[in-house]
């Protein structure tokens, strides 16, 4: 799951996008309607792999 992605495709914006070291940071900003839709994006995403976990601890056993 891209959260960067996700949050500009909610309507986000990327305001830094840094590497210092080996640690990468980033910071978004946006109104709150764009946080409420990254917010169901990401719900929908954990959702979706959770189903696909299952489906495949069923068909291994």
């Amino acid at each position: 799951m891209d959260l960067i992605e996700m949050a500009k495709k909610s309507g986000m914006q990327v305001l830094l996008d840094a590497q210092i070291g080996s640690q990468m940071y980033h910071s978004v900003c946006g109104p709150l309607s764009s946080l409420q839709r990254f917010a169901e994006e990401v719900g929908k995403a954990l959702a979706a792999e959770s189903a696909a976990q299952t489906a495949d601890s069923v068909s291994e056993t």
